[in-house]
């Protein structure tokens, strides 16, 4: 797909950029050139090919283990809090 100079303006103006007249000329070749990679990527046969929900998904992922780590504070942190009840943190009311 090929861009012109008019398309380019346009497409500054509805991104809110501002483009020298003399950069252009760039932006065209720059971004038909884009353009012309995806038709070519949409043209690929991507039949049979599982989505991946990640793009280091065979890798695997390092978790570290689910153990707890610090103890129980919340009655002293409930303590220094300026209202509370039955174990939650009270708040004044900020929407009628």
């Amino acid at each position: 797909m090929s861009l012109d100079a008019d398309e380019i303006k346009k497409i500054a103006m509805l991104a809110r950029l501002q483009i020298d007249e003399s950069d252009i000329p760039s932006y065209v070749t720059n971004l038909s050139n884009i353009l012309d990679l995806v038709a070519q990527m949409e043209a690929v046969n991507t039949d049979g090919v599982i989505p991946m929900s990640h793009p280091q998904e065979e890798a695997g992922q390092r978790l570290r283990e689910d153990i707890v780590s610090e103890e129980n504070q919340r009655d002293a942190f409930q303590a220094i809090a300026p209202a509370t009840d039955d174990g939650v943190y009270l708040v004044p009311k900020v929407i009628e």
